[in-house]
């Protein structure tokens, strides 16, 4: 570490009680997205007691009131704007040995929220941006996790959100305008003998969001079977179609289909009339999570025709596939080198995950980097996950992003320059963004019967 870098990480000690309390406090306070309150009400205060004034999200004109916020550090000198997240969810997994009403932070999103407050704290150093350009954009945002489907779609429905994910919402709120590029520090369990601090890959797969209503018609389970339509058959004969399908999934788009069967709403003597399917179509870009997505509205049109039931198809845009910017890569794996050094730190510019986050979205129109500090033991969304070391998984995470920020935005930021500079974005704007996955919008009745019994078959989205 050079001398600079030095009084970067004794600002952030400077803090380490409080971030470790947070830490505790918001793993205590679980809630999913879109229900944040407890962790934005405490958070809120904190930063007001820091001195800032966070923009609330659900306080923007001309929108649904909604949890999150953002605040500006601003070196007072002309340049790029930073963006740094934080999210806020939790998971529904009840049977987590500390989760609260069925909730648990068993992705670690509670130690990003706990850091960013440190990083904010240290931001206010006397000394914290001398040399710096530009501004420092922190955002707690909540609703990461891709789930509770039929929830976030009432919300939609009512006007209080128009996109499932937070950080869509977020762009779709204008939070991200002006912003050049971002950054954002995910948990991570390192494994046995915990052998890297830091971990990078290229990328992770998008995905498309899908609810399946299967219909069919209640009848005696046991006395009149023949006058029923077993909608839950249908949904299983569905799955199967899909499952037979897998092999048509080209390999180099990591396709990922993993539905849950939400449950019927009857006795088990009776013929289940409804059966609904939740999932995501994951690949590694959207032409091909869109032509798969067809594949697999087809075998459930297909499976509803074969059992006389209809299905109802609700596509909603997930997440984009998400692309790290290489050379950006390269500046934070030299910051976290700086940190703990090079054999702590472990960057694969080829490595591609099958899993997503809606920092996709945002590298579809700026360059960014979401990075992971290890910390955590267990299995992530598994019932064995353990924050078991917060302070490397809070405090490194703050020390590596404040060595980030100052290599972007010292030197008039000339780095966070050049990157921008250099980025050819997916799209030109978030407006065009936004736009493009509107698209991929489907609400449809995929299978209708007339009075005689004819069929019509429509489970495409012809929408362009």
């Amino acid at each position: 570490m050079n001398e600079r870098q030095t009084t970067l990480v004794n600002n952030a000690d400077k803090y380490r009680q409080m971030v470790l309390e947070a830490e505790r406090w918001l793993w205590k306070h679980p809630q999913t997205g879109y229900t944040e309150w407890e962790a934005h009400n405490y958070l809120v205060e904190k930063y007001q007691e820091l001195g800032y004034e966070p923009v609330l999200a659900g306080k923007i004109d001309g929108f649904g009131d909604i949890p999150g916020f953002y605040v500006d550090v601003n070196t007072g000198r002309e340049g790029p704007v930073l963006a740094v997240f934080g999210e806020l969810d939790a998971l529904d997994i009840a049977n987590h040995p500390e989760s609260v009403n069925g909730m648990t932070h068993c992705c670690g999103h509670h130690a990003q929220s706990a850091a960013l407050l440190g990083l904010a704290a240290a931001l206010k150093e006397e000394n914290a941006l001398d040399g710096l350009c530009g501004t420092i954009r922190l955002i707690a945002v909540p609703a990461e996790e891709m789930i509770q489907l039929n929830f976030r779609e009432e919300l939609r429905q009512k006007g209080v959100i128009k996109y499932l994910g937070g950080k869509t919402e977020f762009m779709h709120r204008g939070i991200l305008d002006g912003v050049d590029l971002a950054i954002m520090v995910h948990g991570t369990a390192a494994g046995e003998g915990e052998p890297y601090d830091f971990e990078c890959g290229y990328g992770n797969n998008g995905c498309m969001a899908k609810t399946i209503r299967f219909k069919g018609k209640s009848s005696h389970a046991g006395g009149a079977p023949h006058l029923g339509i077993n909608a839950q058959y249908a949904a299983m004969l569905g799955l199967q179609a899909v499952n037979d399908l897998r092999e048509t999934f080209p390999d180099q788009d990591t396709i990922r289909f993993h539905p849950i069967m939400m449950g019927v709403n009857c006795a088990v003597n009776i013929i289940p009339d409804e059966m609904k399917i939740e999932s995501y179509v994951r690949g590694k870009t959207l032409t091909a999570i869109k032509r798969e997505n067809t594949k697999v509205n087809r075998a459930m049109a297909g499976a509803a025709l074969a059992i006389g039931a209809g299905v109802e198809l609700r596509d909603r845009p997930g997440y984009a596939p998400e692309h790290h910017d290489k050379e950006f890569m390269k500046l934070v794996e030299s910051c976290c080198s700086d940190l703990v050094g090079e054999a702590r730190v472990r960057f694969d510019y080829e490595d591609w995950g099958t899993g997503s986050s809606d920092f996709g979205d945002i590298t579809c129109v700026m360059p960014g980097v979401q990075f992971n500090a290890a910390g955590a033991t267990g299995t992530f969304h598994g019932i064995d996950f353990d924050p078991s070391d917060p302070e490397r998984l809070c405090m490194n995470s703050i020390k590596a992003q404040l060595f980030v920020i100052d290599a972007l935005l010292s030197d008039e930021g000339s780095a966070a320059k050049k990157i921008v500079a250099a980025y050819e974005p997916e799209y030109p704007s978030v407006k065009a963004y936004l736009a493009a996955i509107d698209t991929m919008v489907l609400d449809k009745d995929a299978v209708v019967y007339d009075a005689n019994g004819n069929v019509t078959v429509d489970f495409q989205n012809t929408v362009e």
